[in-house]
């Protein structure tokens, strides 16, 4: 897997769940760049396929340009046939993280678990106004 040296060299992706407290679960896909280590996109959806997911990266690479290559780990949405034409369509490598390895992909779990996305904006609201508070951030 390739050192993210210079921005957009390397991205990352992974998911959060919770619920809206009614056991209506609903995702966050969130994409990084682990250069900057800055957050590009939260995408928010009581379902995330891997078409939308496609989306999301089509929208990025328009706002951001084409990464380097992309590291997540090894979910159906992540493998999916959408998600390897997609990467065979933009020449962008794809790189799976080991089964139970989440350090390998650090970046994004830090952001997820340990600062803003956890702490910031899911623990601190109310689940009925999630999407007002990732609307913000939100790159598409």
């Amino acid at each position: 897997m390739p050192e993210a040296l210079r921005p957009n060299q390397r991205w990352s992706m992974d998911f959060v769940s919770d619920t809206f407290g009614a056991s209506r679960r609903f995702r966050i896909l969130a994409v990084n760049d682990d250069c900057r280590r800055k957050n590009l996109a939260l995408i928010a959806d009581t379902s995330i396929s891997g078409d939308r997911v496609t989306r999301g990266l089509d929208a990025l690479v328009r706002l951001h340009g084409k990464p380097g290559c992309i590291v997540s780990d090894n979910r159906t949405e992540f493998t999916s046939r959408a998600i390897l034409r997609w990467a065979d369509e933009n020449i962008a490598p794809w790189h799976y993280i080991d089964p139970g390895k989440p350090q390998q992909n650090a970046f994004v779990e830090s952001f997820i678990y340990r600062r803003s996305c956890r702490r910031k904006c899911l623990d601190r609201n109310v689940h009925r106004r999630v999407r007002s508070c990732i609307r913000p951030v939100c790159a598409a």
